[in-house]
This record gives structure tokens, C-alpha cells and sequence, in this order.
């Protein structure tokens, strides 16, 4: 039976800047979406069906409001937004559909966003309402003041009694002010009821072991092994945790991509079917497609190989959909 859930997402709205295949050949092409992990799992979740609420922080100008519209246009709630400052952030990106190393520019500094300071958003009356409270790693990697702007947060969801979840996204370019990412995020994981991301970043993160031999070739048996390990680690480590899933995702050449995901719970765990395209349109979001999916399968009460396979599915799907949202058709 599926549960009356309103969601609460935080994290920075940014503006993609993506490239043509004619930019790649000295051609001026390029595309521009709304974006932004936590936004991205807004959207999906909206456009399935859920009550979502958004909110960042971002400047009064006609491309702020443009990418707000955006979400709002998919049922997304953007009214408690913070106006502020003078820039949204923004990424670009060098390749049509995301399958080329180095190919993401990020230009975050000094926006809206990333300059909040703790104080600046009153979060029990932000609270009021919602059930869930959904963030990601990204908003601590963006700025020292922003760990503390996310800790009220999750402290005033704990208070108020939401469920919590949290994207490990590991982006080694943005953890650059001095605190690395092990020094931050376990005292702010450990209020969070679901975990998801791979075991590599959880071991960036969370500092849960991983095996250093593991690669593309890996049998995904043993990639199953030791999302069993790395999950056991975290529910030994996070006592509020109650979901953990890890996505495994690799590509061998600029149109391929291979997904599965594995899902644990305290007693419980699950592989989904290893899916395979040589058809990828557009990369970016497939992880936070496979959170919405993640999340969407645990709110219906779903059994545990169908909330992998739906976010397994929710992920792959958003390959073939260009820009960052996915389109919220979870199936199981």
C-alpha cells in the first residue's frame, strides 16, 4: 500500500550548458537545461504521482526563474525557494550525451546556493507538512558553510520526525575548501534512513572498506559481494539506516552504458538484471533517476527485488531521455 508521502528536496538548481556533436567539430552548438541532482529527483518524483517540494536558493533574474518554472510546470513545488544573491550556478557540458571523461565544467562558485549560511532559512517551518526530507552530498562539498546549513536541516527533520535519504554523489572537483569528504559526511549520514550511492563513494565518504582489484571486468557477483559488505558496514556504522542500494554503472565506449543495482536491508538483499545499451542519448541523471525510483518503490511498499528493479529500470530509462529530469514512469 503505497504511502502518503510529501516530500521535501534541498540542494542547488544549476543550469547545463550542453554541448552538440557540431561543437565537438569546432561548430558553435550548444543546448541548455535545468538541472541539479536533488532538483532532478524532484522532477521525477513529482511526475509520478507524489506531492514534492523544492527548495534552494537561487538569484531574482529571468534564468533562475525560467529553471523554477520548469519544475513547477511538473508539479514540483519551488514556493518555498529562497531569493538571493546574484548567480545561479552552472555546469557545461563537453560532450552531446555524457560519455566522455572530463567532460563536466562546473561553475558554482559564489552562487546563490553555495553562499547560504546557517540561520539564513528557518527549517521548522519549512518542515511543516512533509514526511520526507531527501538532500545529497553535494550541497557539503560546495562550501564549509553549507555542512552547517545542511546539519539544521537534518537536525530540524529529525526533530520534526521526517524519514531522511541521501545521494553519496562524489565529485572530487568540488571538494576543494579544506575538509575532505570522510571528515564531513558520517555525522551528517547518520540521521539518514536511506543510503544510496556506489561503493566507491562510500568509501570516499563513510570510509566502509572496498577492494581495490575490483574493475569493469569484475563479475557482478562479486560487485554483489561487496555491495552485501559495504551495506553491512554502514548498517553497523548508521543505526538510523534502514535502506541501503549501490548503483553500477560502466561504459566502454561513447554510446555504451551498462546498469544494474543492488538493494539491502537489514535482513534482505537484492541484484537486479544487468541491463546494456549501445544507444545512449543523454547520461546525466541516470543516478538520480535511480534514487527516485529508489525512493518511489519504498514509499508503495513495494518487495525488495521490485524496489531494485524499479530503480534499476527508473535509471536505465533516463538514458534515452535528453537533459537532466527523468520522466517519473517507475516500473518495477
Amino acid at each position: 500500500m503505497q504511502q502518503n508521502y510529501n516530500v521535501l528536496v534541498f540542494g542547488e538548481l544549476l543550469m547545463r550548458l550542453s554541448s552538440s556533436a557540431e561543437f565537438l567539430k569546432g561548430q558553435n552548438s550548444a543546448s541548455i537545461f535545468p538541472g541539479g541532482s536533488e532538483a532532478n529527483v524532484a522532477a521525477s518524483l513529482a511526475q509520478s504521482g507524489l506531492p514534492v517540494s523544492y527548495i534552494t536558493a537561487c538569484p531574482e533574474n529571468a534564468l533562475a526563474q525560467a529553471a523554477l518554472e520548469s519544475l513547477n510546470s511538473l508539479g514540483v513545488d519551488t514556493s518555498k525557494s529562497c531569493v538571493s544573491g546574484t548567480r545561479l550556478g552552472l555546469y557545461f557540458l563537453l560532450s552531446p550525451n555524457g560519455l566522455t571523461n572530463g567532460e563536466v565544467v562546473y561553475d558554482r562558485k559564489y552562487s546563490s546556493f553555495s553562499m547560504l549560511k546557517a540561520g539564513q532559512i528557518n527549517w521548522d517551518e519549512i518542515m511543516k507538512g512533509h514526511k520526507w526530507f531527501h538532500w545529497s552530498a553535494l550541497t557539503p562539498a560546495l562550501s564549509h558553510d553549507l555542512t552547517f546549513v545542511i546539519a539544521e536541516a537534518l537536525e530540524a527533520a529529525a526533530r520534526n520526525g521526517l524519514k531522511i535519504s541521501v545521494d553519496l554523489n562524489y565529485r572530487s572537483r568540488l571538494w576543494d575548501y579544506g575538509s575532505t569528504p570522510n571528515q564531513v559526511m558520517p555525522e551528517l549520514v547518520r540521521y539518514c534512513n536511506v543510503i544510496m550511492g556506489n561503493i566507491w563513494a562510500a568509501n570516499k565518504m563513510l570510509g566502509t572498506s572496498i577492494n581495490e582489484s575490483l574493475d569493469r571486468n569484475t563479475n557482478p557477483n562479486f560487485y554483489f559481494e561487496a555491495s552485501i559488505k559495504n551495506a553491512e558496514e554502514i548498517f553497523a556504522n548508521f543505526p538510523v539506516c534502514e535502506h541501503v542500494a549501490n548503483t553500477f554503472r560502466f561504459m566502454d565506449n561513447n554510446t555504451h552504458n551498462l546498469f544494474y543495482g543492488a538493494y539491502h536491508t537489514r535482513k534482505n538483499n537484492y541484484l537486479s538484471p544487468i541491463l546494456e545499451t549501445n544507444g545512449v542519448i543523454d547520461r546525466i541523471g541516470s543516478g538520480d533517476a535511480f534514487m527516485a525510483g529508489l525512493l518511489h518503490g519504498i514509499f508503495k511498499d513495494l518487495n525488495g527485488q521490485q524496489i531494485i528493479d524499479m530503480a534499476t529500470n527508473a535509471g536505465y530509462n533516463k538514458l534515452f531521455i535528453k537533459g537532466d529530469f527523468g520522466d517519473g514512469n517507475f516500473k518495477g
